[in-house]
């Protein structure tokens, strides 16, 4: 039998959010401080100005500006039933730089301890990777996340609604069934509905539907006629799937979520702010440093000026001249290769600072207005204060430990899948039938004749109601799929435990290593000042032999070498002392509050 259809229906699904914000727009221009430290095409810049710098135009502080906006819409998600997204936990550290002296990037024997003359060639900072910004993940979970559990109704109410015309003709077989040939049918179906999901589990949903429907049907009672029914239907979950707490889970997690941005956005100011004094604690030793080797220049010429001049007097061999002319060029090489060291250096440390290229930032120089210096005495607090405000302290210690908390509320679900399912069933209707008397029925109900007003009368006047409640148990012989994802949660719950300690134990080592390396930079220094002090007086005692003709230009040079390599040494020691100290503050996780950063201005792109 075969029979035509046309239909044209409209479905709609209108959910009404209440206003929520829209994220700020992406800025890629510099901020208006850099402009201001350039004058004449140089930038003053001092540490408390770099670190600013950073804080308002570095983009990876950017990119987690960001992140805070993802906790938000994290916890938005879930408190609409949703599942959580999941953060990303990889932050960047600043580059590593091409290092101050004595970094491995210098060769130089004579900065490495060697007495002899020669230079060497830094090899190109590309190759070496110091340009690149090191990443760091912080996720305790790895790639494979939890499962997601038993799942969580939708707790955003949806109005659902139907549209529906159709046309159909139908072919009879036998014309008594119709009283015609071809059974025409034209209805019209108009439906509406709220949609909503419950903290208990539970979902509901009620509608109002109607059908208006006319047929050539010769034999029926009424035509064309309207039906309607309100319907109330309810399920609520007894076992798998019940309760506020396992159903308000995610928001628990977005609620963590929403904190561990902020601690990453912490440990991002962190690992940036470290990173700049460190950057430029190397970019002020190698202006330093390069001082010392215009001094050492300068100081061969001068030997070379007197030689020239004994060697015209007749009282050295030209030896001489070849050996002084030898260690200028020497030294020159040395202050070619410091200059490029500086170079290399200030063009990673603008790249820090700002966000886009600036012809005139690119072409500036930078001129750091700070030295560096040691203090008289060390105030170091014991050691294991030290470990307390690390582990008190530390954004990425604490954003572990909330991890490892969001793993164990992630369990919740897992361990509510393995129970059966055991529902309470509720049915709630109310029934409309009306229309105009066609003349077929020996005993028409007057009830049914009439529009869509006895319609709606029969329907609040609950004249034909049907209700029903029920249990429906669906109970798995094996389950063995949530079986297995609680066991693989279980086991991913234990890791990150395992992990969280391992991050704790790794801060306990941070801050000793970093206390260590203040004491050896502090030993190391008073040892290179000594060190120098000695060797200025050796250069001076053997100046004194040449300027009598008891010495060698040959031995002038190998002190001038010792003194540069004395110098070089004290302001390797005084670096090494100021990283130590700023590496002790990041391992404590007190280094923000000691630049004095805010970070509520930090979040909104400001130091205060």
């Amino acid at each position: 039998m075969c029979k035509s259809i046309l239909s044209v229906s409209l479905v709609f699904l209108l959910c009404v959010p209440p206003g929520w914000s829209q994220s700020r727009a992406v800025r890629l221009d510099n901020s208006r401080r850099i402009r201001e430290l350039l004058r004449a095409g140089t930038i003053y810049l001092s540490v408390q100005d770099a670190i600013a710098l950073a804080i308002e135009n570095n983009l990876d502080v950017e990119l987690q500006r960001f992140s805070l906006e993802q906790g938000d819409t994290e916890l938005r998600r879930t408190q609409g039933g949703g599942t959580v997204r999941g953060l990303n936990f990889t932050l960047a550290e600043v580059p590593a730089g091409v290092g101050g002296p004595v970094s491995p990037l210098v060769t130089n024997p004579a900065v490495t301890g060697n007495a002899t003359n020669g230079s060497s060639v830094s090899a190109n900072a590309l190759e070496l990777g110091v340009l690149g910004a090191p990443q760091v993940n912080y996720s305790l979970q790895g790639t494979v996340p939890q499962s997601t559990g038993a799942a969580v109704p939708v707790f955003d109410p949806a109005v659902v609604g139907l549209l529906n015309v159709q046309h159909q003709t139908t072919p009879e077989i036998s014309i008594q069934s119709a009283g015609t040939n071809s059974l025409v049918s034209n209805s019209f179906t108009a439906n509406t509905g709220i949609a909503q999901g419950f903290s208990t589990g539970a979902q509901a949903s009620f509608s109002f539907n109607n059908l208006h429907q006319s047929i050539n049907a010769l034999n029926t009672g009424y035509n064309p006629f309207t039906g309607s029914s309100i319907v109330l239907n309810v399920t609520q979950p007894l076992w798998r799937g019940f309760g506020p707490a396992l159903n308000h889970r995610f928001i628990r997690i977005a609620g963590n979520e929403r904190r561990i941005t902020s601690l990453l956005f912490q440990q991002q100011l962190i690992l940036t702010v470290y990173g700049v004094i460190r950057v430029y604690t190397d970019f002020v030793a190698l202006s330093e440093d390069v001082k010392v080797k215009q001094e050492t220049v300068d100081v061969a010429r001068r030997l070379l000026s007197d030689t020239q001049g004994r060697v015209d007097e007749g009282t050295l061999p030209k030896i001489e001249l070849s050996r002084a002319n030898a260690q200028i060029f020497s030294t020159e090489q040395d202050l070619i290769n410091a200059r490029g060291l500086l170079e290399e250096q200030e063009a990673i440390l603008k790249n820090i600072l700002t966000r886009s290229d600036d012809p005139d930032v690119r072409s500036a120089h930078i001129i750091p207005t700070e030295t560096l210096t040691i203090p008289e005495q060390d105030q170091i607090r014991p050691l294991q204060d030290l470990i307390n405000d690390a582990i008190a302290h530390r954004p990425d210690l604490t954003q572990a430990n909330l991890q490892v908390e969001n793993s164990m509320i992630g369990l919740e679900g897992a361990r509510n899948l393995t129970r059966p399912e055991l529902d309470v069933v509720a049915t709630l209707q109310n029934n409309g039938l009306a229309g105009p008397l066609t003349g077929y029925l020996t005993n028409p109900n007057p009830a049914f004749t009439g529009g869509y007003g006895s319609v709606l009368g029969q329907i609040l006047a609950h004249d034909y109601p049907t209700y029903g409640i029920g249990l429906q148990l669906t109970l798995p012989i094996r389950n063995r799929i949530a079986e297995a994802d609680l066991a693989r949660d279980e086991i991913q719950v234990k890791q990150s435990q395992v992990r969280a300690q391992q991050l704790q134990n790794q801060a306990r080592l941070e801050v000793e290593d970093a206390v260590i390396a203040m004491r050896r930079a502090r030993a190391y220094f008073d040892a290179a000042v000594q060190a120098r002090k000695y060797q200025e007086e050796s250069l001076a005692a053997e100046q004194t032999k040449f300027d009598v003709g008891t010495s060698t230009v040959f031995l002038v040079n190998q002190f001038q070498n010792l003194v540069a390599q004395a110098k070089s040494s004290e302001v390797v020691a005084r670096s090494a002392y100021v990283k130590a100290k700023a590496a002790l503050q990041r391992a404590t996780g007190t280094i923000l509050d000691e630049n004095n950063v805010s970070i509520d201005a930090a979040s909104k792109g400001s130091v205060k």
